[in-house]
């Protein structure tokens, strides 16, 4: 065979491979196609079967919000009292844990300087406060009010962190100490009230601490679900109707996060997360 014979030789060789590729690659292509759908109905009968033999994850594929799952949880969170065993570090809190991780959220976004507290109890929300504020990693103090410290466990007193003091949240010197610890430590402040859950207590608070926030301060109103709000139908005027009572007042001082209070679906602070305007 002649140089040329052998070229052309080559030449139909690599077209033939070409030629051969190119089939086996639209060979390929078509088959993806045509096992696609046989791929979709083998996926559907291996749901089937999950479902059939595990009968328990069928509402994975079946189940449709009603929009009352919120309010009746809510309501049974309440009423098994598991609030009586949250805890933060072993130490109560009595809160819902929903909401503790919104006061997390909002402490990092926020990034203030002083925490209030209108509330102690036995420190655990107090700690907690501390605790994320502490990750947060700027300079800050928290200010815990209570008339009874009797219930605060030893733990949280040694938190170099928190100042626990013993009084009425509505007496004239926790006002004072509050500017205080504002110069001292300036920027934004979270305040939170969880005392008293009557009405006028609470309202007296509230009205304590407007000359106190500015604009951009964020204060929540715990409890605000207490009086049919949906729980505790027959506690009577709480918190929630401080709010309402405040707001026909004093119209244009906050904002309601609605946003971050619809977060979790439930809060114990209805109408209660509010931003200084």
């Amino acid at each position: 065979m002649s140089w040329q014979s052998e070229e052309y030789a080559g030449a139909g060789s690599a077209s033939g491979t070409d030629i051969l590729g190119a089939a086996r690659r639209i060979s390929s292509t078509a088959a993806t196609r045509i096992a696609k759908p046989f791929n979709e109905i083998a996926e559907r009968l291996h749901r089937l079967r999950v479902i059939y033999y595990n009968p328990e994850v069928y509402s994975l594929y079946t189940y449709k919000s009603t929009g009352a799952e919120p309010e009746e949880y809510n309501k049974w969170y309440f009423n098994k009292l598991v609030w009586h065993e949250t805890t933060w570090m072993g130490i109560e809190c009595y809160k819902s844990v929903s909401d503790m991780w919104n006061y997390q959220e909002v402490l990092h976004d926020q990034q203030p300087s002083l925490v209030v507290e209108f509330g102690t109890f036995c420190g655990g929300s107090a700690l907690f406060f501390a605790s994320v504020m502490r990750e947060i990693g700027k300079p800050f103090k928290v200010l815990s009010v209570d008339i009874d410290h009797s219930r605060l466990r030893p733990e949280a007193r040694r938190d170099p962190d928190v100042i626990f003091m013993e009084s009425s949240s509505t007496a004239s010197e926790v006002a004072d100490r509050i500017r205080a610890l504002k110069k001292e430590y300036p920027g934004k402040i979270f305040a939170i009230l969880d005392s008293d859950h009557s009405k006028d207590h609470v309202l007296a608070e509230m009205k304590a601490l407007r000359p106190i926030l500015s604009s951009g301060d964020y204060l929540v109103v715990e409890d605000s679900v207490l009086n049919g709000h949906p729980v505790a139908p027959g506690w009577g005027p709480g918190p929630y109707e401080a709010i309402e009572a405040y707001e026909s007042e004093f119209p244009n001082d906050y904002i309601h996060d609605e946003e971050r209070e619809a977060k979790f679906g439930f809060t114990w602070a209805p109408r209660g997360y509010l931003v200084r305007a």
